[in-house]
């Protein structure tokens, strides 16, 4: 059994500043980890890397 590794590497947008009410991304085993910076301790959910991949493809494109 593999244990996965605790998301790393946490930051958010550029576009936040100084803001704390954003949400934050960290790096995990397969993909993605999001967490809330207004309440960092409340946890995070992690999603692989394919699905963090289309999450943005539909960003990007509008859908949201």
């Amino acid at each position: 059994m593999t244990i996965p590794r605790m998301p790393y590497g946490w930051r958010k947008s550029s576009y936040s500043s100084s803001q704390t009410n954003c949400v934050e991304i960290g790096r995990a085993s397969d993909g993605a980890a999001v967490r809330d910076t207004k309440d960092r301790s409340a946890g995070y959910f992690t999603t692989t890397a394919a699905q963090w991949s289309a999450f943005i493809d539909a960003v990007k494109s509008g859908r949201f």
